[in-house]
């Protein structure tokens, strides 16, 4: 095994950890609950597990209750290792379609199926030590030599699908977008914002342009203060 855990590897160890959660009895669901700051008009939604009624972000749930929510601006943390390629795409149209400004914050993972999560949203922000990895669409099949053809050509057309949704996003020619898909690549934060697919940089710890405002006028202001 890598140091980096490939896509099968990090959805496998998803399985193994909703399973355990499932048969120790507990909710395989573990993401947070959607926080709700009625003043400023603005919401928290958490994706924290992997993508899919399995590992826990089920969209015949998570896409009702994402809808219905009545905010001006929506934050949408990710930490994430993908999922199912088709429920994602189903709350990624979500995403897209909600009036609200959708603002994704990649805290940690951003992989595979998470991915198109988070560029559906009209703003991405990325910790300065998160990772993004994107690859092609892979899966299990078992059957004759007809059903293992019509699953690579579904698995072709689904590849497709993908290089479409990040070309949109990142401007980037469908050659250099495969290439990074057929290597499996991870990309660091200051990579992402390089090649399109987030917007910003989040570092922890450092203030931000509002922050450093206030400061240098509170010190100018005890300056002040001191010489009266």
């Amino acid at each position: 095994m890598s140091a980096r855990l490939s896509a099968r590897e990090l959805l496998a160890r998803a399985e193994s950890e909703a399973l355990a959660r499932q048969k120790a009895g507990k909710p395989v669901l573990t993401s947070p609950a959607p926080v709700f700051d009625a003043a400023r008009g603005a919401a928290t939604v958490y994706v924290y597990d992997a993508i899919g009624s399995w590992y826990g972000i089920d969209p015949k749930t998570w896409v009702p209750e994402f809808a219905a929510i009545k905010a001006k601006t929506i934050h949408l943390r990710i930490n994430s290792p993908g999922g199912s390629v088709f429920d994602a795409e189903t709350i990624r149209t979500a995403i897209a379609q909600h009036p609200a400004n959708v603002i994704a914050h990649i805290d940690g993972l951003c992989a595979s199926a998470a991915t198109g999560l988070a560029i559906a949203a009209n703003e991405v922000e990325m910790a300065s030590g998160g990772a993004f990895m994107i690859h092609n669409a892979w899966g299990v099949c078992a059957g004759g030599e007809l059903e293992m053809l019509d699953y690579a050509a579904l698995l072709r057309q689904t590849t497709g699908n993908i290089v479409q949704t990040y070309r949109a996003r990142t401007g980037k020619d469908e050659k250099q977008i495969r290439a990074w898909m057929d290597a499996e690549t991870w990309f660091t934060a200051e990579e992402a914002k390089r090649h399109g697919f987030v917007d910003r940089i989040f570092t922890p710890g450092q203030a931000s342009g509002q922050d450093r405002e206030r400061r240098e006028r509170a010190l100018q202001l005890a300056a002040l203060q001191a010489k009266i």
